[in-house]
């Protein structure tokens, strides 16, 4: 028989505020954080802005030895693993019994951008000076390591993976460790993302291909998901960590139980490294998929987080995908885009997207879209534009969709769902 999955813990770091209680007031308060970027020199490029985070890791409680090995990225995983592991105040009695899933898209980019330079001297090829690398340098270039950190962290033996499936990640890394719990591999599972993308190679990447916004006299309300004045998404960074337990186990500890992970898929389009086919085939299927695991129907969902990245295919590809899995029905489930107000941190945001389901479900609210004050007359559902809105919510979907044609869907249902 499948076991339940139980969310007992959560941990974020998010543009905007450190921890669940400052995250949640900012979802709730649909205020942005997009600004012009502060990490490097930006004004050579098309887009400058960004949702950075305020992140000091002293302050955050890591040590020097901690913060000299760890890329920014890491940093911002562990911080949030620990939140989440004391939230959910686990006491393992067998560590071969807790695993660890995490996921990134892009690494840790800006540890090997610095040292690239650094030892790329005077701007030659070939001329390299290896004694200028950090020892660590290593670390930035496996992204195993981001899962290998967590796992340290928490004292975990079990299962380890590190997920790259680009903007999908983060869903798919919790995914991933719902089904090692179903399947009787572990008992717990510390389950994420985080990235730290801000710096000039990553902003050039997005420069190159237009994805990004280049609203750069307007950075607070740059991120405009299913506005008809959209024109890219903003550039975010963080992590979020959610603990997963089989259902059971955190019954018999007396754990309180967050929400519960009932359904997952994920789907390739199998058309194109970044572009979407406009009839939304390919997450619908996902989203089917999830909601079969689930044993739910369309009916029974209350809430959508969208991917809702502010770019034109991506917003008009998922609301059609929306309205072939539930038809005339699609204009009356709620749906919004937090990434309008914390930017689009690739691979972790489908982690902080999860939480702020997790948080939607426990307080009865519905994280808005801000900035949406020009509806695109093809995205035409209900995406609760501007303020938060209180709704009684029992089982809530959160979809992504990421570079390489990634589609991904999990469904989350509260603890006491009738």
């Amino acid at each position: 028989m499948t076991r339940r999955v139980a969310v007992t813990g959560l941990g974020v770091i998010a543009p905007g505020g450190l921890g669940v209680k400052a995250f949640w007031e900012l979802m709730t308060s649909g205020r942005t954080t997009t600004r012009p970027i502060t990490s490097f020199p930006a004004q050579g490029f098309r887009s400058r802005i960004a949702a950075e985070c305020d992140f000091d890791p002293r302050e955050a409680g890591l040590v020097t030895a901690e913060i000299d090995r760890m890329d920014r990225y890491v940093q911002f995983a562990v911080v949030a693993a620990r939140e989440a592991w004391d939230q959910a105040q686990v006491e393992v009695a067998d560590p071969w019994r807790v695993g660890v899933c995490m996921g990134s898209a892009v690494g840790g980019t800006t540890l090997l951008e610095h040292d690239y330079v650094a030892t790329s001297g005077n701007g030659e090829r070939w001329l390299v000076d290896a004694d200028l690398a950090s020892p660590f340098l290593h670390r930035a270039l496996s992204p195993a390591s981001l899962a290998a950190e967590v796992a340290d962290a928490v004292g975990a033996c079990g299962p380890v993976r590190t997920v790259s499936t680009g903007c999908t990640a983060g869903l798919d890394a919790v995914g991933h460790a719902a089904r090692l719990i179903e399947e009787g591999r572990a008992d717990v599972v510390v389950a994420g993302a985080a990235e730290s993308p801000i710096s000039p190679i990553t902003v050039a990447c997005f420069d190159a291909i237009r994805a990004t916004s280049a609203r750069n006299d307007d950075a607070e309300h740059a991120a405009r998901p299913f506005d008809r004045d959209r024109d890219g998404f903003v550039l975010g960074e963080g992590a979020a960590v959610l603990v997963l337990e089989d259902w059971e186990h955190a019954r018999r500890r007396g754990a309180l139980v967050l929400a519960e992970v009932t359904g997952f898929a994920t789907r390739s389009n199998a058309h194109h490294m970044t572009g979407l086919t406009t009839e939304g085939v390919e997450m619908a299927e996902a989203v089917r998929q999830a909601l079969d695991q689930a044993e739910v129907s369309s009916a029974d969902i209350d809430y959508i987080n969208a991917h809702g990245s502010g770019t034109r295919q991506n917003d008009r590809h998922e609301t059609a995908a929306f309205k072939r899995v539930f038809g005339e029905r699609a204009h009356a489930v709620p749906v919004s885009s937090i990434k309008s107000m914390i930017g689009h941190s690739l691979g972790a945001i489908g982690a902080i997207e999860l939480t702020a389901c997790v948080l939607a479900l426990a307080h009865g609210v519905i994280p808005p879209t801000a900035n949406l004050d020009t509806p695109d007359p093809e995205c035409d559902l209900d995406y609760v534009p501007h303020t938060a809105r209180e709704e009684d919510l029992r089982t809530v979907l959160s979809v992504g969709s990421g570079f390489g044609g990634f589609q991904s869907a999990v469904v989350l249902s509260h603890p006491e769902r009738s």
